[in-house]
Order: structure tokens, then sequence, then C-alpha cells
């Protein structure tokens, strides 16, 4: 797949697939194009040249937090309930309780710390339960504890069989990796330590 922004290319050609039951990572610096290409997998972005297949629902966390500041964490449950067709927000709860905010369900957004409202953020990507989770910079402002708890939550998601892929632009963690790519000029490469 490529993409360009008028005559400057940035993705140059990049080949990815994400199997069942892996967690996978992608770094890069900034500016390297995580996010342009998360955008394309996600369906927010159409490629310039390229394609992308889906194989089941899907989940995207952006790395900016898109949220109402006036709703309260329940009421962005409902919503996206609402949305995703649930029939309760069982699941929303349970990755609530997992990642240490559910104290917070009646609390307005716009007064929540940077770390709680990532955490919502995460949770409303994944309350429908996606075979496929597009993660872009997931853990910013988390907490050495959230930190750990967030790593357990995609331990567990692989371990049902779901893909999940994390983007950042440092390689943190790569041992909890079973796949890692560097995207570098537009080029996606597969990282050969984390590899073997």
């Amino acid at each position: 797949m490529h993409h360009a922004y008028r005559r400057r290319p940035v993705l140059r050609g990049v080949d990815l697939r994400l199997r069942g039951g892996t967690l996978c990572g992608i770094v890069g610096e900034n500016g390297a194009g995580k996010s342009t290409l998360l955008k394309i997998l996600s369906g927010e972005l159409r490629p310039t040249r390229g394609s992308v297949r889906h194989g089941g629902r899907f989940g995207y966390c952006p790395q900016h937090v898109v949220l109402n500041d006036a709703l309260t964490v329940r009421q962005h449950l409902t919503f996206f309930q609402t949305a995703y067709r649930l029939a309760d927000a069982r699941y929303a709860e349970e990755i609530m309780e997992i990642l240490g905010f559910t104290g917070y369900a009646d609390e307005r957004v716009g007064v929540l710390s940077g770390g709680t409202r990532q955490k919502l953020n995460v949770t409303l990507a994944l309350m429908h339960d996606p075979q496929v989770l597009l993660l872009d910079e997931p853990y910013q402002g988390f907490d050495w504890d959230t930190y750990q708890r967030f790593w357990d939550l995609a331990g567990r998601l692989r371990g049902a069989g779901r893909s999940v892929l994390v983007v950042s632009h440092l390689a943190y963690d790569t041992e909890r990796l079973d796949e890692l790519w560097r995207l570098d000029n537009g080029v996606l490469r597969q990282d050969a330590a984390v590899a073997a």
C-alpha cells in the first residue's frame, strides 16, 4: 500500500498481514507515517494505491482521544453500546476493571486526567470484542501500574485469538511482542531480533 499527501510520499509500499492470536508492534520516528498507516488500516483514510482487507470486527484506538468532555464515562459506554448494537456493556465494565478505573464511571470526562481519558479510549475501542485491534500510542499518560495492566490485557486478547497491533515511536517491551516491524522512510521492515 502507498500513500502520499499531495506530492509528498509517506508510505512507499507497505505490506502487512496480522495473524490471529498475535501481539504485534510497529515502531518508527515521529513523522514516519505510523498514524497514517493506522488511519488507512481503520478505513479513516484511503490509500493512494493498494487495498486493505479485514476479516471480522476491528477496533481502533487513535492517538488523540476523541471524547465529549460534557459526558460521563458511563454515558460514553451507553453511546458506544448503542452504536455497536450491544445488548449490554458488561465487557466494557470488565475492561474498566482490568485497567483499574471503575470508580470513575460517573465522572465527567472533562475532569479526568489524561491517563484516565486514555483508559476510556482503549475501553471504547475494545468493548465490542473486535477480532483485530489497532492501537496508536495506547499507553501514553499511563502510570506504571496501568502500563502493566495494559500489557496483561493485550496478552489476554492474544490468548483469546485476537490480533493486536500496537504502534509507538519507541520500542519498549519488545520481548512481549510476537512480531515487530520498523517503519522507516515509508517502508515497513520486520525486526529480525523479534522474528527469530
